[in-house]
């Protein structure tokens, strides 16, 4: 009589844990897009990737220290976590937030929100695994959302934009095939530590990369502002330990396709946002296009083979 209650136990706390890495992910990652956008103002951009995740890869693991696994990992566990690190990080997230110095935060989000797609014909491309006809409807309307969206007039940005737009690119297909890769690849049974040591081998490539564009230059740490200081503090503890983590958990309990639904709704973090914190416009149409994007993030969640 005690292990069905048990496992009922489990299976609803299970559940509890993997709706709020949801909300996590899907609140806090599109507040990230104005927090770079504040934190590159005044810090080098691959410099100010490379101290947050090193900062907070440091921090994650320390506190994987404290709670007693003091074993060192296996190299195949180090190296597979560094080259997650690389695929999402360092080139997923790095490209994009390079990115933004040609186009606007608000568009960026935009492009993004496209990354379901991207993992989803990946999965089938690479992995044999065809969507359900729920995931291509849900997909659809997110699209129908995104077209309400990007109808308005929001600009790209000036002649350098095709750079930022390449970076972009860049970033999402890395990133689906981080996704799809740490699904895969070893990365032993601490997960905490896992992810560290991504954020940690992200961060060494990112400063590696940094000191070759020799970014820090003529830089000082007199130039970076307040507001700069605070958006990186935010990045370290809400955008890379607490939001991180919450991401390695779904890609542990739940399909590719599915946790990259964050980037329907980053979109509509970040417009709300942009208009409460940056002055930015929020319209009507923006409002319908947020609500049609959340349709189809359901139908997307909902899904199943």
């Amino acid at each position: 009589m005690d292990t069905p209650q048990k496992y009922s136990f489990n299976m609803g706390r299970d559940r509890l844990y993997i709706l709020l890495a949801f909300f996590i992910t899907y609140v806090v990652w599109g507040s990230t897009y104005l927090a770079n956008y504040w934190a590159i103002d005044s810090i080098p951009v691959f410099g100010m990737g490379a101290t947050r995740f090193l900062t907070a890869g440091a921090l994650l693991y320390a506190f994987t220290l404290l709670r007693g696994d003091r074993t060192l990992p296996k190299p195949r566990h180090a190296l597979n976590s560094a080259v997650i690190g690389v695929l999402l990080l360092s080139v997923g997230t790095g490209a994009v937030v390079w990115a933004q110095q040609y186009i606007p935060t608000s568009t960026t989000s935009l492009i993004i929100a496209f990354e379901p797609l991207v993992v989803m014909f990946m999965m089938w491309g690479f992995l044999s695994s065809r969507p359900p006809v729920k995931a291509f409807f849900g997909a659809f309307v997110s699209i129908c959302g995104m077209a309400l969206l990007i109808t308005q007039p929001i600009a790209v940005g000036g002649g350098e934009s095709t750079y930022g737009l390449l970076g972009i690119a860049a970033g999402m297909l890395c990133w689906g095939a981080g996704m799809l890769l740490r699904q895969r690849l070893d990365l032993g049974e601490n997960r905490m530590r896992a992810t560290a040591m991504q954020m940690l081998g992200a961060g060494l490539v990112l400063l590696l990369f940094s000191f070759s564009l020799d970014e820090w230059a003529g830089w000082s740490w007199q130039e970076v502002t307040q507001r700069s200081a605070l958006a990186w503090l935010f990045l370290v503890v809400f955008g890379s330990i607490i939001a991180f983590s919450a991401f390695n958990y779904l890609l542990g309990q739940v399909s590719a396709d599915k946790v990259s639904t964050n980037t329907y709704v980053n979109p509509v973090v970040a417009v709300l946002l942009g208009g409460l914190l940056n002055g930015e416009a929020i319209t009507i149409q923006s409002m319908l296009a947020g609500a049609v994007l959340l349709g189809g993030v359901y139908f997307i969640n909902s899904a199943t083979a």
